[in-house]
């Protein structure tokens, strides 16, 4: 995997730390920066878009369970070798 440099919520500038804020407010979380590197934290607006999108994808309404999304991703980034 190529090295892209990343901005955790400590070195993060005004606007990206209001991004990891909304991220921590939609998960519940201490961090925002938990999990996999976000690759997008040097664009901060598509950062936002691209947690809401998935946040959406796998907590939004839907005719499957979270778990069953949950199981649908795993499966998915196994079978294409993603390391996350």
């Amino acid at each position: 995997m190529p090295w892209i440099k990343t901005m955790t919520e400590e070195t993060a500038g005004p606007e990206l730390h209001d991004v990891y804020e909304h991220i921590k407010a939609q998960r519940g979380q201490a961090r925002a920066d938990n999990g996999p590197p976000n690759l997008h934290s040097l664009n901060p607006k598509a950062m936002r878009h691209t947690a809401d999108l998935m946040w959406e994808i796998m907590r939004g309404e839907s005719g499957l369970t979270t778990v069953q999304r949950e199981m649908v991703a795993t499966v998915t980034s196994i079978a294409s070798g993603c390391e996350f």
